[in-house]
């Protein structure tokens, strides 16, 4: 689809004119990449790369001042059984009195306040930049808000869904930290040859601090990768070991009942009765099963001061000792 654009009172609209400096081809139809084709004098090569999620970002200058940028960016949150944090690609098509963005990810929006104050092409290309680098950090910043969300969850939880979340957001942080030092990387080739696109020097200015705000983002990408798999062994050993403290109060259940169970099978027995048949029932059956809450409570003292590495606890009286 093409939409086009142009500047008014410092900000950019959407216009209906073929002959605006703006356009936006996203998600190109055969037709229209045959247009761009002849519009740019661009071979399938550049247009498949500016689609292409796997492309390296480079800067390429041509003559007369056009220049074709590949750009790395972060895609749209998808939210489903994991979430994904993705990055895309998008290429900037300079001419000389024109700027073409192809992209298959949906055009940014133009609207928000990033892009204000807008009057030439080159003010729109540092503005462009500046949104990647601000869409970055807001990804990151809600990167590790998940992060936090996902620990304390995984610190109850028994269940691989939560890590497994997890793991994708260590992938999507190794991919992002890729897209933003490749992305640095054409912003240092852009600001050695400012003059080529005829910067003025305010212009060169807020070039220079793109650059220093897009690698301070490729540090913060780098710190939170960093710490994230360092913490997957560690919040892995949690679930292993809320599992293991799980098995272990089943055990404890079941060692509790097993003398239970001996006894309420003696007392479902024949000889039993034979045994109680001068006792009433009542009588016999209450016996039974103060024997078995005994008996269980005894059982459970017992284990528990075995866990708690107490011993058995016996004390023979002092004079029994002596002897």
């Amino acid at each position: 689809m093409k939409t086009s654009y142009d500047f008014r009172n410092g900000e950019v609209h959407r216009v209906e004119d073929d002959d605006a400096p703006i356009h936006v081809y996203s998600e190109p139809t055969r037709e229209e990449r045959e247009e761009l084709r002849y519009a740019l004098n661009l071979d399938e090569y550049d247009l498949d790369a500016a689609l292409d999620s796997e492309e390296i970002p480079r800067l390429e200058f041509g003559d007369h001042g056009c220049a074709n940028i590949i750009w790395k960016r972060p895609k749209n949150v998808s939210i489903g059984a994991q979430l994904r944090f993705d990055v895309s690609s998008m290429g900037l098509f300079i001419r000389p009195y024109t700027l073409v963005l192809v992209t298959a990810d949906g055009e940014p929006d133009f609207g928000e306040r990033d892009f204000r104050g807008v009057h030439t092409l080159n003010d729109f290309l540092l503005k462009l930049l500046l949104y990647t680098v601000h869409h970055y950090l807001g990804h990151l910043k809600v990167i590790k808000q998940i992060n936090a969300e996902l620990g304390s969850k995984i610190s109850v939880s028994m269940e691989n869904r939560y890590y497994l979340q997890m793991l994708a957001l260590s992938e999507s942080l190794i991919y992002y930290v890729d897209g933003i030092e490749a992305n640095a990387a054409v912003l240092t080739k852009l600001r050695a040859a400012a003059h080529r696109l005829d910067l003025n020097p305010a212009q060169a200015e807020d070039l220079h601090d793109i650059v220093i705000d897009m690698q301070q983002c490729g540090r913060q990408a780098a710190i939170y990768s960093s710490v994230l798999s360092g913490l997957m062994d560690a919040r892995g050993a949690i679930i292993n070991n809320n599992v293991n403290t799980l098995l272990k109060n089943l055990t404890l259940i079941s060692v509790i009942f097993l003398p239970l169970n001996l006894v309420a099978s003696i007392g479902g027995m024949s000889e039993f009765s034979s045994w109680t048949a001068r006792l009433d029932w009542r009588v016999s059956y209450g016996l039974l099963v103060i024997g078995m809450t005994i008996a269980g409570w005894l059982g459970l003292r017992l284990i528990v001061r075995l866990a708690s590495g107490q011993g058995l606890g016996w004390h023979w009286p002092r004079r029994l000792r002596k002897r």
